[in-house]
């Protein structure tokens, strides 16, 4: 894998995350799902940034590193939408197992829910199918509640951004380019001279993808793709509200 050289990949990232602070500024703050709820002013559609207090940046500057890039409906024709996708993430709130979750409608409960069962060894009546086909019966989601509930207490306490980006759904979406690059950028897949490694105590640790595991992130999508160096001036194009044209010119 062909990778852009080290000093140039920490430029890029330094750049980064020098927008994720201007973002971040601009919206007040981060928010946690724990403390989010449909009726805030959530965009149609956009790209999130997920961080994780324990997780510091180590080589390109201080503060959190991304831990999680995510979009929701990329498909042409889709009515997904950003909070719905976050919703998904956060789980359940009341109903029939309150504090829950279905990690089979959120990849990214399903890889944190399997590396808690690697760490900390969970009895298999509480394992259930985790995991196994789309849907599951009610004695299944009931045996697996238990560890719905401790994923939902681990997302719901992540910090995160997000970024509204109001496109069409299809193969040309500007959240999916945003979001396929960002991951290529920060991940430490098969890299030679990694970048903000992962702590020692990082959940993703022990996941059972060893794509989360090298990558740093809980991602495992475009982890061991190259990226587009492009993407960057786009996005700081949307987070500053000036034309893509004029950063494009200006970018250094």
């Amino acid at each position: 894998m062909d990778k852009a050289t080290y000093q140039t990949r920490l430029k890029d990232i330094q750049r980064l995350y020098g927008i994720l602070d201007e973002l971040r500024e601009k919206q007040g703050g981060y928010r946690k799902l724990g403390y989010c709820h449909g009726r805030m002013d959530w965009p149609k559609r956009g790209v999130y940034f997920f961080f994780e207090p324990g997780e510091r940046r180590s080589d390109s500057g201080e503060g959190m590193r991304v831990t999680r890039v995510g979009t929701h409906g990329l498909k042409e024709g889709s009515s997904s939408t950003l909070w719905g996708r976050l919703r998904q993430h956060r789980g359940t709130l009341s109903g029939k197992r309150p504090g829950g979750g279905n990690h089979r409608g959120s990849v990214f409960r399903l890889h944190v829910g399997t590396a808690l069962l690697e760490r900390d060894e969970w009895p298999e009546k509480f394992a259930g199918e985790w995991g196994s086909g789309s849907s599951a019966s009610t004695s299944v989601r009931d045996a697996e509640y238990p560890l719905e509930k401790a994923v939902s207490d681990y997302i719901r306490q992540i910090p995160f951004l997000w970024l509204g980006v109001g496109d069409t759904p299809g193969p040309n979406s500007l959240r999916g380019y945003i979001e396929k690059n960002t991951i290529a950028l920060l991940s430490n897949y098969e890299v030679r001279q990694p970048i903000d490694l992962p702590s020692e105590g990082w959940l993703g640790r022990w996941a059972t993808s060893n794509e989360i595991e090298e990558s740093g992130l809980w991602n495992v999508n475009h982890v061991a793709e190259e990226y587009d160096p492009g993407f960057i001036y786009i996005l700081e194009a949307l987070v500053s509200d000036k034309p893509i044209r004029e950063i494009k010119k200006t970018g250094s």
